[in-house]
C-alpha cells in the first residue's frame, strides 16, 4: 500500500469512502524579459549619435510599462526593439568615434609637419 494512503486524517477531513476533492492552483513563474534599461541609458549619456541611444532608452521605458501591465509579449517586442537599437547605438557610436580620433590626429600631424616646414623655410630666406 501506498503511504499517503495510511496517513492520519487532517483536521476534520471525512473518513468515509468518498474520494478526496484536490485543488490544483497555477502560479506562474516570474519570466524574466531584459528591457536593457541601463544599456539604454548609457547609450543616452555617453553615445548618443543620431539620437539612438535616447530612442532605445523610451523603448526600454515602454518595454518595463508593458512588463508591469502584465503584458508580456509586448514587453518582448519593444524589448528586442531596444536591443537592436543599442547594439547600432554602440557600433555606430564606436566607429564614429575612431573617426573622429583618427581625422583628430591626423589633423594634427598634418598642421605640424606644415608648421615645421614654414619655420624651415623662413629661416631659408633670412
Amino acid at each position: 500500500m501506498i503511504k499517503e494512503e495510511h496517513d492520519l486524517p487532517v483536521m476534520g477531513a471525512s473518513q468515509g469512502p468518498a474520494p478526496m476533492a484536490t485543488t490544483v492552483i497555477n502560479i506562474q513563474t516570474e519570466t524574466s524579459v531584459p528591457d536593457h534599461i541601463v544599456w539604454s541609458l548609457f547609450n543616452t549619456v555617453y553615445m548618443n549619435w543620431c539620437c539612438l541611444g535616447f530612442v532605445a532608452f523610451s523603448y526600454s521605458v515602454k518595454s518595463r510599462d508593458r512588463k508591469m501591465v502584465g503584458d508580456l509579449i509586448g514587453a518582448r517586442t519593444y524589448a528586442a526593439t531596444a536591443k537592436c537599437l543599442n547594439i547600432w547605438a554602440l557600433v555606430l557610436g564606436i566607429i564614429l568615434t575612431l573617426i573622429f580620433i583618427i581625422l583628430f590626429f591626423t589633423g594634427a600631424l598634418v598642421f605640424s609637419i606644415n608648421i615645421f616646414h614654414t619655420l624651415r623655410q623662413q629661416r631659408g630666406y633670412r
